[in-house]
C-alpha cells in the first residue's frame, strides 16, 4: 500500500522517480479504508530534505499511511521557504485536539546546548506531554531521542569530546523483541552527533529496556516498558549523500571535522559514498508501523 502526502509535497515527485508507491490526495480519497495517521514532528533546519528521508523509509509496508507535518511555532526556521511551511505544516495549536496513531520527532542541531536553553524546549515538553494521550506509539531520532529520554524518564545526555560521525555496526540486544523481528546480528546504522547517552543510565531504568547498542556509537535503540516510546539515537532514515554534504558544509564552515567513518571508499571524499544501512533502515521503519502502530492504535482514533 502506498503512503499518502498532498500532491504538491516536493518529496512526492522524488519518491515517485524512485518507483517508491506514492498516493496523492486526490487518489486516496477514492479508497474506503482508514489509512494510519502519522504526525510527523520536524525539528531539522533542512526541513524538505529530512521529509524526503522519513517518507521514502515509512512507505516500505503494505499499510496506507497519512502524513501530517508539524513545526514548532516559538522558533521559525531560517533554512526552508517560508512558501513551504505555509503550504505543508501545522504548528501544535492546530493539531492539538486530534488523536494520531504513530508521532516522529526528529533530531535537532542544539545537542550541545542543555535543553532548558533551547528557545522551544517548553513547546517540546508540551507536545510530549500530549503524546502520552494521544499518540499510540512515538519514534524519537537522535536529539529527539536524547530529549525524550530527558523529559519521560530524566536520563542525561553526556559530551563525547568529539563528534561521533560515520556508519557504525550495532548488534541486537532482544531478538525476541518484534521491533528487531527479521534483524541480522550485526547490521549498520549512521550517526551524527556530538552527546550521548551512557548504557549505565539506561540499565538504572526499569521502565527501559536497550535493544540495540554497538561498541562505537553506544546505546542504540532503547524502549519503554509500556513499548509506545522508542528512541534511536543514530540516522537510519538518511540516504546516501547526507552525511557527505554535511561533512562539506561543516568544511567550508571551518570546523575541524572528521571524514566520516565507514563511508566513503579509502576513506576518500572524493568517491561515491558505500550504503550499507539501507536495508535496516526500511525494516526498523516497517516493523514500527505494523507492530507498534497498526497493531497496536484501535480503529477508532478517538478511543486513544
Amino acid at each position: 500500500m502506498p503512503i499518502k502526502i498532498p500532491d504538491t509535497l516536493p518529496a512526492f515527485s522524488v519518491l515517485e522517480s524512485e518507483n517508491i508507491f506514492v498516493m496523492g490526495q486526490t487518489r486516496a480519497m477514492q479508497q474506503d479504508i482508514r489509512p494510519l495517521r502519522i504526525l510527523i514532528f520536524n525539528l531539522m533546519p533542512l526541513k524538505i530534505s529530512t521529509e524526503t528521508h522519513l517518507l521514502r523509509v515509512l512507505s516500505n509496508s503494505p499499510l496506507q499511511v497519512e502524513i501530517d507535518l508539524m513545526m514548532t511555532s516559538s522558533h521559525v526556521s531560517k533554512n526552508t521557504p517560508i512558501e513551504h511551511l505555509s503550504a505543508f505544516y501545522k504548528t501544535f495549536n492546530d493539531i492539538k485536539n486530534q488523536k494520531y496513531d504513530g508521532m516522529i520527532i526528529t533530531g535537532a542541531p542544539v545537542e550541545q546546548m542543555e535543553f532548558e536553553e533551547v528557545n522551544y524546549w517548553d513547546e517540546m515538553k508540551e507536545v510530549m506531554e500530549w503524546s502520552n494521550k494521544n499518540v499510540t506509539s512515538t519514534f524519537h531520532i537522535c536529539w529527539g531521542a536524547q530529549a525524550g529520554l530527558y523529559y519521560h524518564f530524566g536520563i542525561k545526555k553526556h559530551e563525547i569530546g568529539k563528534k561521533l560521525f560515520g556508519v557504525y555496526n550495532h548488534k541486537v540486544n532482544d531478538h525476541h523483541e518484534l521491533l528487531m523481528r527479521g534483524f541480522d546480528e550485526l547490521f549498520q546504522a549512521p550517526h551524527s552527533r556530538y552527546t550521548t547517552i551512557l548504557k549505565e543510565d539506561i540499565e538504572k531504568n526499569s521502565n527501559l529496556r536497550i535493544l540495540s547498542e554497538s561498541d562505537d556509537a553506544g546505546v542504540y535503540i532503547v524502549m519503554s516498558a509500556d513499548r509506545k516510546k522508542i528512541f534511536v539515537t543514530g540516522h537510519s532514515e538518511y540516504d546516501p549523500n547526507t552525511l557527505k554534504e554535511e561533512y562539506v558544509r561543516d568544511i567550508r564552515k571551518g570546523i575541524d571535522i572528521a571524514i566520516p567513518e565507514n563511508y566513503f571508499p579509502n576513506n576518500d571524499p572524493s568517491l561515491p559514498p558505500f550504503v550499507t544501512w539501507r536495508s535496516h533502515a526500511h525494516l526498523l521503519y516497517s516493523n514500527w508501523l505494523n507492530y507498534y502502530v497498526y497493531q497496536a492504535t484501535p480503529f477508532v482514533l478517538e478511543d486513544i
